[in-house]
């Protein structure tokens, strides 16, 4: 196994754009998963839906929720940082749940970062009401800024930042979750996924939001979704483009895939996932530079998956490698 770039990934997978090439001659990104020290399994309490990873100077740091039940529905959003990725001191808590009786009463989860204007951008999930089963999540996008990736961190006026649609027939009628962002033609380019009404979380699709600012206002693409599945949002500058890391939630088509579009929009599949990362947030170096040489990440952390029962999920980490061979 060897650490994966995207030049070696399009040369390796390249014959999945060619018919007449036999499957065998196909290669598999695998995802390695692994513990870290600091954020890990700890009796009693749940850590999952880390952000992507950022480095400031000398230090990795990533938003994850915490509580003491296994969904995200009653936590709120803390923080940790790293030397390394693999040894994580947590920092401490980053935001609180809304006051009552607001649209963030309930819990604050699901965050992710952007960075521009020389601001930390905290982007978050919030729901009103307390959890209790059997639970109908409400759940809007809101902002919060600050001028140091530890804080104080203060919410913005025009929060939330995305709320479901309107419309019942718009693929993000009931929610919106999980924001991932990118810079993007000097805009701010917010993926995330929705759910419309009556359907199951099996049934979640991915749409995409523009800015022109980091707070916003964000305006819905006209094509959304422009994903038609995926229960993670996995999103990454490639190149000129933008690549999506799918795992097991979708068409059978795109399931356990890499999808590209040139154009950030319309996507199509260009190679194949083994064991991919669980609500992954990724080290996505050049997601705010528009540099137009980002690669895939070749790391990350991810929800673990808690054995045996009372566990509560935990963070652990992921390796991006090419599997040689068929």
């Amino acid at each position: 196994m060897r650490k994966l770039g995207w030049s070696v990934l399009m040369g390796m997978l390249g014959c999945l754009c060619g018919a007449a090439t036999a499957q065998s001659q196909t290669k598999t990104v695998e995802v390695k998963h692994s513990e870290l020290q600091g954020i890990g399994e700890e009796p009693g309490i749940m850590r999952r839906d880390p952000s992507d990873v950022i480095k400031v100077n000398d230090l990795y740091y990533v938003w994850y929720s915490k509580g003491s039940i296994s969904p995200g529905y009653d936590a709120t959003v803390w923080y940790a940082t790293s030397p390394d990725g693999f040894n994580w001191k947590e920092q401490g808590m980053a935001l609180a749940k809304g006051e009552p009786g607001t649209w963030e009463a309930g819990s604050v989860f699901t965050p992710n970062v952007l960075v521009a204007e020389g601001k930390y951008w905290l982007f978050y999930t919030g729901t009103s009401r307390p959890y209790k089963k059997p639970f109908n999540p409400d759940s809007k996008i809101g902002i919060a800024v600050s001028d140091s990736p530890d804080g104080p961190w203060e919410r913005l006026d025009s929060n939330p930042a995305l709320k479901n649609s309107d419309n019942p027939d718009d693929f993000d009628s009931h929610l919106v979750d999980d924001a991932c962002l990118l810079v993007r033609d000097g805009k701010y380019w917010f993926y995330y996924k929705g759910r419309q009404l009556g359907k199951s979380p099996g049934e979640t699709q991915m749409g995409l939001v523009i800015a022109d600012k980091p707070g916003g206002p964000y305006v819905r693409h006209p094509q959304n979704p422009v994903i038609p599945g995926n229960h993670e949002v996995l999103i990454w500058p490639q190149g000129e483009g933008v690549a999506a890391m799918i795992g097991t939630t979708g068409p059978k088509q795109i399931i356990n895939s890499i999808l590209y579009a040139e154009d950030g929009v319309n996507f199509s599949k260009i190679g194949t996932v083994k064991s991919g990362p669980w609500a992954g947030g990724a080290y996505r170096p050049e997601a705010f530079t528009q540099s137009g040489t980002g690669d895939i990440p070749e790391w990350g952390v991810e929800i673990g998956r808690p054995k045996g029962k009372g566990n509560l999920p935990f963070i652990q980490r992921f390796d991006v490698t090419l599997k040689e061979g068929n």
